[in-house]
């Protein structure tokens, strides 16, 4: 079945999202190693993406480590920095479906005011026609009841949408309900997976 409607992660589809490499950049591994094992930023970012408050959040770890108290600011701080860069050919391919009238929506698993804020940084993140936003619905990926809700929402039957996702975990989630589903790795092959779903001809996935 052609797909009716394709659904998009970001994080490592169409914004690199490799906090590791960040703080790598900045700190050095070792340091980022201890940073992360020992003030539990991920549980953090993992919070906010269920739908705590940003700032407040990770100023709030912040103040518990007053160690580490800088570089954890840094992910609210540099946000747009952490989440670089961008995957240009992905985005290509955004655009050319917009172009040809397919409905393109966004399910993440990000913050309310991230997403907001990411808005701000990146304009292709205000193209989509629906946005599913974990911290708004606070609910997370793979979570089969966040699936069931865009679902509801959209009104399309799940084997006429097409989701990319960058974890394994993620599309298993969405094709044990009957969504189409390509797990990404590279922006190539999610431009063969639009071409061979009949979305996009080989020439309209070129970059």
């Amino acid at each position: 079945m052609t797909p009716k409607a394709v659904i998009h992660d970001i994080g490592n589809v169409l914004i690199g999202w490799q906090p590791e490499r960040y703080y790598d950049r900045r700190i050095g591994p070792q340091r980022r190693a201890a940073l992360f094992g020992e003030t539990g930023v991920e549980a953090m970012n993992l919070a906010v993406d269920g739908g705590a408050p940003f700032r407040e959040t990770v100023y709030g770890l912040a103040e518990k480590h007053p160690n580490w108290a800088e570089e954890i600011r840094w992910w609210y701080d540099d946000w747009a920095g952490l989440a670089s860069p961008r995957i240009e050919h992905s985005i290509t391919l955004l655009r050319r479906l917009r172009a040809k009238g397919v409905p393109v929506f966004v399910l993440s698993n990000i913050g309310d005011e991230v997403f907001s804020h990411a808005q701000t940084q990146y304009d292709f993140l205000r193209w989509f026609d629906r946005a599913y936003v974990s911290g708004r619905m606070n609910l997370t990926k793979p979570d089969p009841a966040i699936y069931a809700a865009v679902e509801r929402d959209c009104g399309i039957a799940p084997e006429a949408l097409l989701f990319v996702d960058d974890k394994p975990e993620n599309t298993a989630a969405a094709a044990a309900r009957g969504w189409q589903t390509h797990l990404f790795t590279t922006a190539d092959g999610w431009a063969d997976k639009l071409c061979q779903a009949g979305l996009l001809t080989a020439e309209e996935a070129t970059p």
